[in-house]
């Protein structure tokens, strides 16, 4: 039977007689991160500079700094910087730099589970170097996001049902599929913030 694919109420849907048991879910569920890294997000980082990299568009803001400037009680780090952090967080939730963004999407959102799940280095927020410049953050990202993609690719549909595991913490019963689209989902909307205070520092008035 042929498959059809349409919008109902403003969601994509597949029909029942379409794929069936030869649908190919590991290139689906990669699509969703490698299209929008390659197609927006990736390129929306060209050009990136120091300065607009550490920019603190409000007083407060979290960022990654030198060490003895830190101020957070959590700021951790394993070389001459860290990255801000208090737990519980604030309230209101403090705005981000562009640097605390891209370290967290670098570590704590690829890396920490490239390391937990797919036989990459140990890295956590408190061992990791963290970058001193645009260049450095950037070369960071690509590596933690190749490292994601690629251990994915190694997932076939019976890996992607199996439960995560204790790496997760309380959602070690998650499948590992769950696992991966939550992780597609941060990395896109954490990305779009940092276009969007790449527009901010484009525009703002003291330029």
């Amino acid at each position: 039977m042929a498959s059809s694919v349409g919008q109902r109420g403003g969601a994509w849907s597949v029909t029942a007689g379409g794929y069936g048991s030869s649908m190919d879910w590991t290139t689906l569920l990669l699509d969703q991160l490698t299209f929008h890294w390659e197609a927006q997000a990736r390129p929306r980082l060209d050009g990136l500079g120091d300065a607009e990299y550490v920019w603190e568009p409000v007083p407060g803001a979290w960022s990654i700094r030198p060490r003895g400037e830190a101020t957070t009680p959590l700021a951790a780090g394993g070389g001459d910087r860290v990255i801000d952090f208090a737990y519980p967080a604030p309230s209101p939730t403090p705005v981000t730099t562009i640097a605390w963004r891209l370290g967290h999407v670098s570590v704590g959102v690829f890396g920490a589970r490239v390391a937990s799940h797919f036989g990459g280095p140990p890295l956590d927020y408190g061992s990791v170097d963290w970058p001193a410049d645009a260049a450095g953050a950037l070369a960071l990202l690509d590596q933690a996001y190749a490292g994601w993609v690629e251990g994915v690719k190694g997932l076939d549909g019976a890996a992607l049902a199996q439960p995560c595991g204790p790496a997760e913490g309380p959602f070690a019963e998650y499948p590992m599929a769950a696992l991966v689209l939550h992780i597609h989902r941060e990395a896109i909307h954490h990305l779009a913030e940092v276009a969007l205070l790449r527009d901010l520092y484009a525009h703002r008035q003291d330029r």
